[in-house]
């Protein structure tokens, strides 16, 4: 997918959890994840993940289906 403004502001509002979330329960070839707008969601999630103070409980809470 395209990297937008619009894409990289969404990206951009939502916090590590946010990003788990959809990153662990999104469908296969989810567009997300896919090109240049998949590489910044990436790049933003384990940013966000190396800042904050426990990200193993956010994994916890999450879960897995």
């Amino acid at each position: 997918m395209k990297l937008t403004p619009e894409n990289k502001k969404h990206i951009d509002s939502l916090d590590y959890e946010g990003l788990l979330r959809h990153w662990r329960f999104a469908s296969l070839g989810d567009p997300w994840f896919e090109g240049a707008t998949g590489a910044y969601w990436s790049d933003s999630m384990f940013n966000k993940k190396a800042k904050h103070p426990d990200p193993v409980r956010i994994s916890k809470k999450i879960g897995w289906k």
